[in-house]
């Protein structure tokens, strides 16, 4: 049997009928190192894929410096929420992690998920995008939206930056994705960092998002990825670059597009129903 489902039955007391009930996606969150309040993070992360019912969760904390012995069952997974930016893994571990997405994982990079493993050629595939870390050019290009079109941008630059926090408005240019169909065309995220200028190999990328950078806050003066999926082998990736706190979490654009971008990355489908209320252009929506 997959390792995507568990064995479980629910007897019908009206009728006597024995039938399945339909099993839970397992997920893992992983953690431990991060320039980022990972300790504060983890918990909304959680929360948020509890909440909806279809999920159970486990954490998988890493050491506080380095590696050694940490090594996570990838496979008794169906997804992978990266919390985590810190220090390499071992070869074993790496080894481990490609094999688990490769083979059909899902994987989900959540906010500075996507500054970590510079130099590891496989899980900036994974990623499409990534910044800092001293990645630049030779790591790939910027991808832009510009005129209505996804533009590779080959320019010379650092990969990663952003302005000061602000209040942004997120736009959906893929509207016919299972993570976006049905919700509002535009809405306006909780004050929060909006990464601009990440580059890399982009490959098997789709952007479903955008946010644009205006340079009065110290951006890019582009219209930057926000949410991104990527194919890698078999295995669904979500990239969300949102989330700096639990501040900046207490969004409900943020959550919905989290929550559902987990069940697609595990299953390729959503099965949640649109929230009957979401973020306006000109307002945030607090989750609480």
């Amino acid at each position: 049997m997959s390792r995507f489902f568990l064995v479980a039955c629910c007897v019908l007391s009206m009728c006597g009928i024995v039938r399945p009930v339909e099993p839970k996606i397992k997920a893992l969150i992983v953690d431990g190192q991060n320039n980022h309040n990972w300790k504060a993070t983890t918990p909304v992360l959680k929360d948020l894929l509890e909440q909806t019912k279809l999920f159970t969760v486990d954490v998988a904390t890493s050491p506080e410096k380095g590696s050694a012995g940490f090594k996570p069952k990838f496979s008794d997974y169906a997804v992978v929420v990266m919390n985590y930016n810190g220090d390499d893994w071992s070869t074993e571990t790496q080894a481990s992690f490609v094999d688990f997405v490769k083979n059909g994982g899902g994987l989900v990079i959540y906010h500075a998920a996507d500054n970590s493993f510079p130099k590891w050629t496989e899980y900036n595939e994974m990623i499409g995008l990534g910044g800092w870390g001293g990645r630049n050019e030779k790591d790939g290009p910027y991808i832009r939206y510009r005129d209505g079109k996804i533009v590779r941008d080959e320019s010379k630059g650092r990969g990663g930056s952003h302005g000061k926090q602000h209040e942004y408005v997120v736009e959906h240019i893929d509207r016919e994705h299972p993570i976006t169909k049905g919700l509002s065309a535009k809405w306006r995220h909780a004050s929060d960092e909006l990464y601009d200028r990440l580059r890399g190999p982009a490959k098997n990328l789709t952007v479903l998002a955008t946010a644009f950078s205006d340079k009065s806050t110290g951006g890019s003066g582009e219209n930057e990825p926000a949410l991104m999926t990527i194919d890698y082998g078999k295995g669904r990736i979500f990239h969300t670059i949102m989330g700096h706190d639990v501040k900046q979490m207490n969004c409900v654009g943020f959550a919905v597009t989290y929550q559902r971008g987990v069940e697609w990355a595990a299953t390729g489908k959503v099965t949640q129903k649109v929230p009957e209320k979401f973020p306006t252009p000109d307002k945030v929506l607090p989750v609480k």
